[in-house]
């Protein structure tokens, strides 16, 4: 059994990860460990470049509290310009893959609150009066009525940020 440690005490990112491990190694091939620790970047990242660079920092860090652990996995939710998305970033040993998830446009009203320094989780709870909406559907969840969530959104781009883990081209 593998011991993945989630860079995450999110619930959402955590059903997230535990699916898309139980897809692709098998189900109950994976013990998922939540661990809080620090991305280095500000609590509202906003570039591609500053959320990748916030998911990199969270699997390093994961990997000095659990260095024991097999896989050591990050999500980092971000904006640029007014898409948002996340950066997945795995690693075990070995190796290291990445995914970005797929991003949607924010509405001219949720703009104006991350202008005024707001991060997206709080203003969407704030304009949609859902408590703690980041660790249930998040924005993604408010926008498509339920037909998609953070978990299933996250959870494609973890699969595929597993590819380099699981086929046969990468280890060529």
């Amino acid at each position: 059994m593998y011991h993945v440690v989630a860079a995450t005490i999110n619930p959402a990112k955590i059903r997230a990860i535990a699916q898309a491990f139980n897809d692709v190694f098998g189900e109950g091939s994976c013990h998922i460990e939540g661990v809080e620790v620090e991305s280095g970047v500000a609590a509202q990242p906003l570039s591609d470049v500053e959320t990748r660079t916030g998911a990199r920092t969270r699997v390093a860090n994961a990997r000095l509290q659990r260095p024991e652990s097999d896989y050591w996995v990050a999500i980092e939710a971000g904006i640029e310009g007014d898409c948002a998305f996340a950066w997945m970033v795995i690693e075990n040993a070995q190796q290291r893959g990445e995914s970005r998830s797929a991003s949607f446009t924010l509405p001219p009203i949720v703009m104006a609150g991350l202008a005024a320094g707001h991060e997206l989780g709080h203003e969407m709870a704030r304009l949609t009066g859902v408590d703690n909406i980041k660790q249930k559907g998040g924005a993604i969840g408010a926008f498509t009525n339920g037909l998609l969530s953070r978990s299933s959104v996250y959870h494609q781009a973890l699969i595929l940020a597993l590819c380099p883990f699981t086929h046969p081209l990468y280890q060529q």
